[in-house]
């Protein structure tokens, strides 16, 4: 699976559960950790494991399970990483704390609403 496609399909996973200000972000050229980060808002620790639970069934159904897993005790920041993407999932006071968006300004934001608005 292409690293595009299976950052969609993590947005798509992410949207079809309620996640909030789902953002996809480029990291290819700055980066060797992941070529996208998709960064998520969740309401709430239930459904913060609910989001994850869905991107890790999703992708591994897909061919993709995630090569490591962390957080998922806490719920206040769960990552999933494929490899070639990275999603971060975060109760909405974590997600402001740490700011991933202003650390890696420099990647590139794709717009998601073609990837849902395509996908639903």
């Amino acid at each position: 699976m292409e690293p595009y496609e299976a950052a969609r399909l993590a947005v798509r996973a992410l949207d079809d559960k309620q996640g909030v200000d789902i953002r996809l972000l480029k990291t290819t050229d700055l980066t060797v950790l992941a070529d996208y980060f998709v960064i998520c808002t969740a309401n709430s620790t239930t459904h913060v494991r609910t989001l994850y639970d869905e991107v890790d069934k999703q992708l591994s159904e897909a061919g993709l399970p995630p090569i490591r897993r962390e957080g998922y005790r806490n719920s206040n920041w769960l990552l999933l990483d494929f490899g070639c993407i990275i999603v971060h999932i975060f109760q909405r006071e974590t997600r402001e704390f740490y700011g991933l968006e202003r650390l890696w300004s420099d990647a590139t934001e794709i717009d998601i609403r073609e990837i849902i608005q395509t996908e639903a």
